[in-house]
């Protein structure tokens, strides 16, 4: 059985969990291992020694660009007046 999915790395992700996602490419789904396991044997009743061999080969890369961070100089910003409601 062959499955692919896009991985998406991020170490500077605020949680644990953000840091590294794997989905399925059609739905976004986060793929349950343990039901894929389980269908590969048949899903009959019963306690299952397994060997599960996964090959990672990467199809393509898609760099995440890199955010710019621009200065704001305060002394610049003028400001706004407040706006008074009419009756």
């Amino acid at each position: 059985m062959i499955e692919h999915y896009i991985l998406n790395l991020n170490p500077t992700a605020k949680h644990e969990w953000d840091r590294c996602i794997l989905r399925d490419p059609l739905t976004a789904q986060r793929p349950d291992l343990a039901k894929l396991v389980a269908e590969a044997v048949g899903a009959n009743a019963g306690s299952y020694l397994v060997s599960v061999n996964i090959e990672v080969q990467v199809l393509k890369q898609a760099n995440v660009p890199e955010v710019e961070q621009l200065s704001l100089n305060m002394s610049e910003v003028k400001e706004k007046p407040q706006l008074r409601e009419v009756a």
